[in-house]
């Protein structure tokens, strides 16, 4: 044993140089190759939440087993820098306070690789395992993490590509999904989807509005013509948007009756740009505790530069959240739906069908920008391309 680490109830994490048996007075475990995240470029983590599921399922099975009640249950890495990581988040978003768990995870002097974006260059941007810890802590405070209602066979199933490429990243309030097409096709690879492939699923999910943030691509009177509100905020892939898009953003979603579905070409990094603004101004989440779990929800989401604007919009937006709940108090106090999945249904050439346990794992795609518009692929074509291949 390289590190080991004690967590109560008889559960020990450790960081080895090769595989463990188990003996009659442990039960060792693994899962360094049954979860693995899926990156677009240098970006490894964290997993997201399906697989986070699937660890708390395991673990809480183990422990609560007849078979082992005598044992300690030890949970171990033997990967590189990276499976490391992703195996301390694991425990310590399963185990006791996000302080608590760190505390245990680093008490060794253990150091652990911080999680990057899916960007080509330079990491601009550390995102630590305690930021991860602590996303998770506030999302099962706000509501947002349930796994008593979690269905994992949908979130696995429409976060493909081929399902519709979307994610809940606040149940009940906005949904993060790749842009649609003119048409049903596959185009370079990639599943598109027509405007008219969402609606049923939209329509079942109390979505009302979408915002669209990439370049038009569809018409937009095809969501409105089906009783849709449509708002379009265009900002250069890659790039950061303005305040005066920040503010319409905010406006818009603050009075939407439903739930919002945004999306640019992607879905990764305009999209998740704009939603970290509005879960910093109304839930006062820190700029890394949101990208965590923004992350944790669609891998990929908040690329380059976009990571370092929402750490530098951190203080106004907290500032301006505290000023509109001075507002919401005189105001009766509104209630968010609970968190949905469902089926989402096709049409045109291919269709979006309910899921199917067979469907094997998929991959993602990401980014860049002026350049891309000039060349035809943007940033989002990239990322595309990268989630199917």
């Amino acid at each position: 044993m390289v590190t080991g680490v004690y967590f109560p109830d008889q559960l020990y994490f450790a960081i080895l140089n090769q595989k463990i048996r188990c003996t009659p007075d442990r039960h060792c475990f693994c899962i360094d190759e049954e979860l693995s995240y899926e990156n677009f470029y240098a970006d490894f983590g964290p997993l997201n939440l399906a697989m986070f599921y699937r660890f708390c399922c395991k673990l809480t099975k183990k422990l609560k087993s007849f078979a082992h009640t005598k044992k300690k249950v030890v949970f171990y890495t033997f990967g590189d820098k990276r499976k490391q990581a992703n195996a301390a988040y694991l425990i310590g978003s399963y185990t006791k306070t996000p302080e608590e768990a760190h505390s245990l995870l680093v008490s060794r002097n253990t150091t652990y690789l911080p999680f990057r974006d899916a960007s080509f260059g330079t990491c601009m941007f550390n995102l630590s395992i305690l930021d991860c810890l602590r996303a998770v802590h506030k999302a099962l405070r706000y509501g947002w993490l349930d796994f008593s209602n979690f269905d994992v066979e949908e979130y696995e199933h429409y976060e493909r590509a081929e399902n519709g490429d979307l994610n809940w990243i606040i149940p009940g309030k906005f949904l993060a999904f790749s842009g649609p097409h003119p048409k049903s096709k596959i185009e370079n690879g990639y599943p598109l989807h027509a405007p008219e492939a969402y609606v049923p699923y939209f329509r079942k999910y109390n979505i009302t509005t979408v915002i669209r943030l990439n370049k038009k691509m569809y018409d937009a009177r095809r969501f409105v013509d089906m009783g849709f509100d449509h708002h379009d905020l265009f900002f250069v892939d890659g790039s950061t948007p303005n305040d005066a898009i920040v503010t319409k953003f905010m406006n818009i979603c603050e009075n939407a009756d439903g739930a919002i579905a945004v999306h640019c070409k992607a879905g990764l990094g305009r999209t998740g740009t704009l939603i970290a603004c509005y879960m910093m101004k109304h839930f006062r989440l820190s700029a890394a505790e949101t990208i965590a779990w923004i992350r944790i929800c669609r891998p990929g989401s908040v690329i380059g530069p976009q990571q370092n604007f929402i750490e530098d919009k951190q203080a106004s937006l907290w500032a301006e959240g505290d000023l509109h709940q001075q507002k919401l108090s005189k105001q009766e106090n509104g209630s968010c739906k609970a968190a949905v999945t469902g089926i989402l249904s096709g049409v045109d050439d291919i269709s979006i069908h309910g899921p199917n346990k067979n469907i094997a794992p998929r991959k993602t795609e990401m980014y860049n920008d002026e350049e891309e518009e000039r060349n035809g692929l943007t940033q989002g074509d990239k990322l595309r391309v990268l989630k199917i291949s």
